[in-house]
């Protein structure tokens, strides 16, 4: 479960370069683009993670956001274990940034039962592998200090926290950031995402 006791600070991470990887997913899993009713899994993961003060509230949202133009649900993927049941879910989307158009890695989420056995990976290298395609570069990630594992994971794929850079409406908080962030990552972790930051 997320710690949100840390707080809350716009964490922006990019990367300018990912090469398509194949993806190994743990047995009895795969990824999926969007199905009818996925947008009710979609929602009971994310409320879960105390994103939505409601089930309800994350499907309106999914909706209002995604289902209105068809052609982008292809980038909405999702991790389906063995019995099609929803487990996870990331998307590909697309953001603004000084009047155009740039990619984003968008709400990555794993069910708490299913986490820890490389699923949120599986999901990353999936929607990147889609940029890949499309060499659709640089791609933005918008998170926070709470999400430290997260960040971690996408340090491990290419992504580089940015001191200044930023995107759609967030306002970079570097500094802060990485003061929470010392707090609860790995020292070795931490240097590793203060050397690799870009200015």
């Amino acid at each position: 479960m997320l710690d949100r006791t840390i707080p809350f600070y716009n964490t922006i991470m990019k990367c300018a370069d990912f090469s398509h990887r194949e993806n190994i997913l743990p047995e009895g899993f795969s990824i999926a683009s969007y199905q009818p009713g996925y947008e009710k899994e979609w929602a009971r993961l994310e409320h879960s993670t105390g994103d939505f003060e409601s089930a309800g509230e994350a499907e309106n949202y999914f909706v209002e956001t995604y289902l209105k133009d068809p052609e982008l649900l292809q980038d909405i993927l999702f991790a389906i274990n063995a019995k099609r049941e929803v487990v996870g879910s990331c998307i590909a989307w697309k953001d603004m940034r000084g009047g155009e158009t740039v990619s984003s890695l968008h709400w990555l989420v794993v069910d708490e039962a299913y986490q820890r056995i490389g699923l949120g990976r599986a999901l990353c290298i999936a929607v990147m592998n889609i940029y890949a395609k499309k060499d659709a570069f640089p791609v933005y990630i918008h998170t926070q200090p709470w999400s430290w594992k997260a960040i971690l994971l996408y340090s491990s794929l290419g992504f580089r926290l940015q001191k200044t850079d930023s995107f759609s409406h967030y306002v970079n908080e570097y500094e802060k950031a990485m003061t929470e962030l010392r707090k609860t990552v790995p020292e070795d972790r931490y240097e590793l995402l203060k050397q690799t930051s870009e200015d």
